[in-house]
């Protein structure tokens, strides 16, 4: 139990009694690591986002992780935790953390010795300094939400009347008024980590937090501080934030201060003019808004980013108003190139460009879902079918009660048609009658451009007619062959 309720503030972000019994389960949880380090006479705390979330009430993942700061130096914390772990990570241990994962219970731990980091000159990777002080230590995180620290050293070992929960930023606070902060003067904790105005982002559009001026006013100032970062931790951050609950204030937040300009400054380029003549709908907001909506699956939240990215290129106005002719294709070409750029794997790439160049492929079948159309559809969209009709229902974002009322029938036909045809015939194998062996056997030729041909004659006929007998098909191809066509 917890030594003192006095020890905690009153919480209206929840109850007091659940904020509390969260507080006891993470205690409990750490208790195998904090009584070795009690036993060794060093401190233990927990920090950072188990605290937070602890307070909040948010739902444990099942990568669930504690972390902790110490005074004792990375030697001993890797000495200490593999009497307790099943086994360690070191990988972060030139930044003074060991990780581990408790024998006794198997919660992920990782200890960091009290530390202060600082980028120095242009390099990518944060120099480190150790410390020995706890207040130190907090006042370096990047938000006050992260700044909170809980004894639990202390906790587990039953000490009576001693302070156990610290927040010397007024974290707790800033948690129950919805307000995110820097510990310090933003500009330094910035300075120190370039990443952190990323962070910011995704802390805001994950909680619903409002941005304190001066972490915003900061950002704007030092945006172009984010090209230290590399971009591997740049295209995480990026990640971390597109999964949230609501992408869009994070999303807004990087276009408004220029940090999306130092890695993806198609963004901004979004916020096409408008004109009271040839209006047409705001693309930067639409793009927030189809992000918002669509399933936080980064493949598809990622499309969703990039899906209208060409249209800058491809604006043009004529007698028939705003046009963007081919901006799918144009985007999905500029899509490849940024991605590539910020270095996602290859299969990333290839399913949100095919994703992006897909997503105005719905429109044109405008006289309706014949099986020919719904095979071509199916076999274009391949294992993204799903991902690619979502897509096609959150780009869907007008007010017009009525547009959106037959837009959303549409769509439920052609997924009714889909069933439909899927359920004489297999779908997931839109294939010729016969293979390239077959072929070659029937025709008596060799390999070549002329199989292909060959294929591509017996393709057409799956997709326009389904499923055909193999004998029906030979027949079929080899009279096609000798007309020469």
């Amino acid at each position: 139990m917890l030594a003192q309720r006095s020890n905690y503030p009153s919480v209206p972000v929840m109850s007091m009694d659940t904020a509390q019994q969260r507080l006891n389960e993470l205690v409990d949880d750490a208790r195998p690591l904090a009584r070795v380090f009690f036993d060794e006479g060093y401190s233990l705390y927990a920090v950072g986002g188990s605290v937070r979330d602890a307070l909040l009430g948010e739902p444990r993942k099942t990568d669930f992780e504690i972390d902790f700061t110490t005074n004792a130096r990375p030697d001993d914390i890797a000495r200490m935790m593999s009497n307790v772990c099943t086994a360690l990570w070191e990988q972060g241990r030139a930044f003074g953390t060991i990780g581990g994962t408790l024998r006794a219970n198997g919660v992920k731990a990782e200890v960091t010795t009290f530390r202060s980091e600082a980028y120095v000159d242009h390099s990518r990777k944060p120099s480190v300094e150790w410390g020995d002080s706890l207040e130190v230590d907090l006042s370096r995180r990047d938000f006050t939400i992260n700044a909170m620290a809980l004894d639990v050293v202390a906790l587990a070992n039953g000490a009576e009347g001693v302070r156990t929960f610290f927040d010397y930023h007024q974290g707790f606070r800033d948690l129950a008024e919805r307000r995110l902060r820097t510990p310090t003067e933003p500009e330094g904790l910035f300075r120190d980590d370039p990443l952190r105005m990323l962070r910011a982002a995704r802390f805001a559009a994950r909680f619903h937090l409002d941005i304190d001026p001066r972490v915003e006013a900061a950002a704007t100032a030092m945006a172009e501080s984010l090209r230290k970062v590399s971009v591997e931790r740049i295209r995480g951050e990026l990640d971390l934030l597109l999964m949230t609950e609501r992408p869009s204030i994070g999303l807004d937040f990087i276009v408004r201060t220029g940090l999306a300009d130092q890695f993806m400054p198609e963004l901004a380029l979004l916020q096409l003019e408008q004109d009271p003549i040839h209006q047409h709908k705001d693309v930067l907001k639409h793009t927030w808004a189809v992000v918002d909506k669509t399933s936080p699956v980064l493949t598809l939240r990622l499309a969703a980013l990039f899906h209208d990215i060409g249209k800058p290129r491809t604006r043009e106005i004529s007698e028939e108003g705003v046009t963007f002719r081919f901006h799918e294709i144009v985007g999905a070409k500029m899509t490849r190139k940024r991605m590539s750029s910020l270095k996602y794997p290859q299969s990333t790439i290839d399913d949100v460009v095919a994703l992006v160049e897909l997503h105005l492929r719905f429109h044109t079948y405008k006289m309706g879902w014949s099986d020919r159309a719904v095979r071509r559809y199916v076999r274009d969209a391949g294992a993204l079918l799903n991902e690619l009709n979502e897509l096609t229902r959150c780009d869907a974002t007008t007010r017009n009660a009525r547009k959106a009322a037959t837009f959303a029938k549409r769509m439920d036909e052609l997924e009714t048609r889909i069933a439909e045809v899927r359920a004489r015939e297999d779908l997931n194998r839109l294939r010729p009658a016969l293979d390239g062996v077959a072929v070659m056997a029937l025709l008596g030729i060799g390999p070549g451009p002329m199989v292909g041909r060959a294929l591509d004659f017996l393709m057409e006929i799956r997709l326009d007619e389904g499923e055909i007998d193999p004998a029906d098909a030979a027949t079929r191809l080899r009279d096609w062959f000798e007309r020469g066509d």
